[in-house]
């Protein structure tokens, strides 16, 4: 039996009038914050709609009480998502992301699909039509802190996880979700993907070939965490709000 942190414990959605007072509640306590993004799932985002510092998904999620993480659930597991302070270390190293510094591309929201640069590889991501057909056999990493330290930030400007449900990609636009199943042993499990990579390393170019480095909570949920490598199906999921 699979056991989930607790960070990942399943919980019963908020049904009926309460669940969308409360929503209603959560954006106008966070209108009051900062420049916000609204995303209208599944892959439409609409800048400006709210002024906060934090991420608001339509749908039928909640943002912890006092801070701007946003909390949702998809398919039974829950996923957290917080806005890193722009100092932080990135998870993987980028070049430039539109042909700026990516930290600058962060600030003006220019990473979703936008082409970037990695050791001199410019990689070009997927449109969002060409990614809702996406579907891949390959080998699979994962990732954690250590990678880049105890506090890192992914691509596009989150606050990495380590036993959170995300996942690094080359191509696909960010975030999008995923089903990632090992093909080894059959478990599967939906992914936030909010970062990029595997690149090639200077120890052993042919990690580059790997299709998907997902996050070491998630290599323990699928089975392959003390292995470090196993073969997985990749597959875009559609993700409807209420």
């Amino acid at each position: 039996m699979v056991r989930f942190p607790n960070s990942l414990k399943r919980k019963k959605p908020s049904r009926g009038l309460w669940g969308r007072w409360r929503l209603l509640l959560v954006i106008g306590s966070c209108m009051a914050v900062g420049a916000c993004t609204v995303v209208k799932l599944p892959y439409t985002l609409t800048k400006g709609v709210i002024v906060s510092s934090c991420y608001v998904v339509k749908g039928g999620y909640e943002l912890t009480a006092g801070t701007c993480k946003l909390v949702y659930r998809l398919g039974g597991f829950t996923y957290r998502v917080a806005r890193a302070p722009l100092d932080w270390h990135f998870t993987h190293d980028i070049d430039t992301v539109d042909g700026i510094l990516p930290r600058d591309a962060i600030r003006e929201g220019r990473v979703r699909r936008a082409p970037y640069t990695v050791k001199g590889t410019t990689y070009y991501p997927m449109s969002v039509d060409q990614a809702k057909d996406y579907s891949e056999e390959g080998i699979a990493s994962w990732y954690g802190a250590e990678s880049c330290g105890r506090t890192c930030m992914t691509a596009n400007g989150e606050i990495f996880y380590p036993q959170g449900l995300t996942a690094a990609h080359k191509l696909l636009p960010l975030p999008v979700h995923v089903r990632v199943t090992n093909l080894e042993n059959n478990r599967s499990v939906i992914l936030r993907v909010n970062d990029r990579g595997p690149f090639p390393s200077i120890y052993n170019t042919s990690s580059g070939r790997r299709i998907i480095d997902v996050s070491s909570g998630a290599a323990k949920l699928l089975g392959f965490y003390r292995k470090g490598l196993c073969v997985v199906k990749v597959e875009v999921v559609q993700v409807k709000g209420e």
